[in-house]
């Protein structure tokens, strides 16, 4: 199967700092793949580029065919305009640590604010799959209440069903459930499980090992800005072959 989303030889920095180092990686649609590492190892800022939240410095990223943030013509790359990036960026779903919902708009206003306002989409389309969604993430019955009034679970859900709202190719999650309680964190992940099994492409920042070893077809163990080992989850957590994830997998487990 072709892949979904190609990265080759991903480089990014800031400033003088070398975030990420030659990154090579592929997604094929519907698979689940977790990325796992120490905090500062580079983790975030990969999705950011995969969603041009961050402007790489070198490599390339293609989604499909298609070439972010850039338009080939002869050998040459020239960057796209603005309104092509936005387009691209709504191939790609993604899911934040704090869940950026709008406060002075209920549930179900945030969710369709995207599909009406961004996409042009009709009004009533959008309100029935917005409420379908929201039913999926077992958040309907909250569809008139405000931000203020959902616990950060409950707002996390909503997020969700916002990235979903747009119709996105993959989702990115990028640790989100880092920002919650303990006793909330189950809820988030249940509706993470349900779209895994659905079939949804997911590339996922977690520190929950628990969900990665049930749900990820693949882990990637990033340190220093480099992907450092590669495998199913039995292979990165029961028999790790490289001593830098032998000794985290030690740590967290």
């Amino acid at each position: 199967m072709s892949a979904l989303i190609t990265v080759t030889n991903l480089q990014k920095y800031f400033g003088t700092f070398h975030v990420l180092k030659d990154i090579n990686f592929e997604i094929t649609k519907g698979e689940v793949v977790c990325v796992i590492g120490p905090s500062g190892s580079g983790k975030s800022t990969f999705l950011r580029c995969i969603n041009q939240l961050e402007k790489i410095d070198g490599g390339v990223i293609l989604i499909g065919d298609e070439i972010v943030g850039y338009r080939r013509k002869g050998d040459k790359l020239y960057p796209l305009a603005d309104r092509e990036i936005a387009r691209q960026r709504r191939r790609v779903g993604m899911v934040f640590q704090k869940f950026h919902l709008f406060p002075h708009k209920t549930v179900l206003q945030n969710v369709i604010e995207g599909p009406i306002k961004v996409q042009r989409r009709e009004a009533s389309t959008c309100r029935s799959e917005a409420m379908a969604l929201l039913d999926r993430v077992g958040m309907a019955a909250k569809a008139n209440s405000y931000p203020s009034e959902l616990s950060g679970g409950q707002q996390q859900r909503v997020a969700i069903a916002r990235a979903l709202a747009m119709k996105p190719e993959a989702m990115l999650f990028d640790e989100p459930t880092s920002a919650l309680d303990p006793e909330l964190v189950g809820e988030v992940l249940s509706t993470m499980r349900e779209l895994a099994t659905s079939g949804t492409t997911m590339i996922v920042v977690t520190h929950e090992i628990g969900f990665y070893r049930e749900v990820a077809d693949r882990v990637l163990f990033m340190d220093h800005g480099r992907i450092v080992a590669e495998g199913t989850p039995s292979e990165i957590l029961t028999d790790p072959q490289n001593p830098r994830v032998r000794s985290f997998v030690s740590a967290v487990l």
